[in-house]
């Protein structure tokens, strides 16, 4: 296409949002202190939680399966949200005027991919716990190179859903179907990425409640009792700590995504520019929703969570050659206080 019928072939961020009307200052506001002030340490709270879960996972041999890879997965995935959204973080308010049109598109790409990589990856687990529960196993069968394999087709997906704006699908030079929300996306865009994503939220749902109904059948046949009562209470564990996972994940993301539909649907009474922040703070918070779920639910996750700290403790300590020990040996006794920690702890060491 030429650039004489692509009238914003050779226009900058500012020409979007006016055509747009989104406002967009040079000026910083208070909003926008707040948001870097605020946005910045839940940010990196949010890269050091999940990092924590992903060196757990690979830390302890009992999350040694299938159903913990994919749950490290979804760490990675929500390690990678708190990058993309510090980047958004430095590149918004005032920063924004002095985007390029592509720096602009990529990121909001890193938002998609992480996004995407969550959602694909929570259908995996979904799909992973179906067969599971059916076959009233505790661990599924798969194999680790399937799962890499897994792995490596949700991040690719990822990629390819979170460029496809970059590679074409905006409003550059369709001026007349840029979304408010996002000034260089199109409409379209934003109608088939909402749609995409919340019916896929229904999926999920609909495979979970099929699995609690037929456990909640077998378990009043007493069909549990075919595996051993430990294995047994694992299982209904596992299933719910993801259902919670999956909940928070629906819960913060729907608002945002409802937005998106609304004004790719051009609702000029729906106010979507006077919600939008909300909703973004909303869904960067599932991020770090996450880890704390691991922590409450699962006694093996918070006992490995503490052998790591006591293990970075002593070797700071080592480093610094300080022969004071006091704040490893507290949480050293915390994990001895766990039911069969200490023999843990000291295998660790």
């Amino acid at each position: 296409m030429h650039s004489e019928e692509c009238e914003g072939l050779g226009q900058n961020v500012t020409f979007f949002y006016a055509q747009s009307k989104k406002n967009i200052s040079a000026q910083w506001k208070s909003i926008d202190f707040v948001v870097v002030g605020l946005g910045v340490p839940v940010c990196i709270l949010i890269i050091l939680a999940n990092l924590m879960v992903m060196v757990a996972i690979i830390w302890n041999r009992r999350f040694h399966f299938p159903i913990y890879y994919l749950l490290g997965n979804m760490a990675a995935a929500d390690l990678f949200a708190g990058i993309s959204y510090l980047n958004l973080i430095f590149h918004t308010g005032p920063w924004t005027i002095g985007l390029s049109k592509q720096q602009w598109l990529v990121r909001g790409a890193l938002i998609e991919m992480s996004l995407t990589a969550s959602v694909v990856n929570l259908l995996a687990v979904a799909l992973e716990r179906h067969q599971t529960i059916f076959t009233m196993q505790l661990h599924s069968t798969m194999s680790n190179r399937r799962v890499v394999l897994l792995i490596v087709a949700i991040w690719a997906l990822a990629i390819i859903m979170g460029l496809v704006p970059t590679m074409g699908w905006n409003c550059v030079c369709q001026l007349d179907q840029c979304s408010t929300v996002a000034p260089l996306y199109s409409r379209s865009f934003l109608v088939f990425w909402a749609l995409l994503n919340l019916l896929t939220f229904s999926i999920m749902v609909a495979i979970y409640t099929r699995i609690f109904v037929y456990v909640r059948r077998k378990s009043q046949n007493m069909a549990l009792s075919s595996i051993p009562v430990t294995d047994g209470d694992t299982l209904v564990g596992l299933m719910k700590t993801v259902s919670m996972i999956l909940g928070a994940f629906v819960i913060c993301w729907t608002p945002g995504l409802v937005i998106l539909l609304l004004d790719g649907l051009q609702c000029t009474e729906c106010q979507v520019l006077k919600y939008e922040k909300y909703c973004l703070v909303v869904a960067e918070c599932n991020s770090l929703v996450n880890p704390i779920i691991y922590s409450c639910r699962d006694k093996d996750m918070r006992t490995t969570f503490k052998r790591i700290l006591c293990f970075l403790c002593r070797r700071g300590r080592e480093q610094e050659d300080d022969p004071s020990t006091v704040q490893c040996d507290t949480l050293k006794r915390e994990c001895l206080l766990t039911d069969k920690c200490s023999d843990k702890y000291n295998n660790a060491l």
